[in-house]
């Protein structure tokens, strides 16, 4: 069994109540719930056996996602979807909405148009969108777990919300004709 930092805690206690944003997250790049669960299954199984690497004061969250991230890309699943990268280097939440029916499906029509969108972007771009909007993380925890520079990370943020407002206004404009 790994040691545990006193610091921070044991693996497991660590590890675990980040299981269901690594599981959407890992949704998100895969695109499959099967190949989440297998991708999650082997960061976690990666991440306990190198726990004694993992240095005391640095950011455990951050080091567990670059873990599953670089799982991920060098998974068949991850070797296919980079392969299409351009010039530059969880399930989404339930929609709020009112009680009609109409309501209910018109949020999750525009739901699914930004699912789609967020799909449709390269992996360099969905991955900083997903840490940033949906998992909340900083620039420094992006930059480290995905281990690019901080300027990196603000440049594909900037490029990605870019492509999203592109698509997601190409898609509109091509549903009112």
């Amino acid at each position: 069994m790994p040691p545990s930092h006193p610091a921070h805690g044991s693996f497991e206690e660590l590890a675990m109540p980040l299981f269901s944003q690594l599981y959407n997250f890992a949704c998100w790049l895969a695109g499959d719930r099967t190949a989440a669960e297998d991708l999650v299954q082997e960061t976690y199984l990666k991440a306990y056996k190198g726990f004694a690497s993992y240095q005391q004061g640095t950011n455990f969250r951050a080091w567990i996602y670059r873990i599953l991230r670089n799982t991920f890309l060098t998974s068949r699943a991850g070797l296919r979807a980079t392969a299409s990268l351009d010039d530059d280097d969880e399930r989404a939440p339930e929609p709020e909405t009112t009680d009609t029916p109409e309501s209910i499906l018109l949020a999750a029509r525009e739901q699914e148009k930004i699912r789609a969108a967020l799909e449709a972007l390269p992996v360099h771009y969905r991955e900083v969108i997903l840490l940033c909007d949906l998992e909340e993380m900083s620039y420094q925890e992006i930059s480290q777990a995905l281990g690019i520079p901080m300027g990196t990370v603000m440049s594909r943020l900037s490029r990605a919300r870019g492509a999203m407002r592109r698509l997601l206004s190409q898609r509109a404009e091509g549903a009112s004709r």
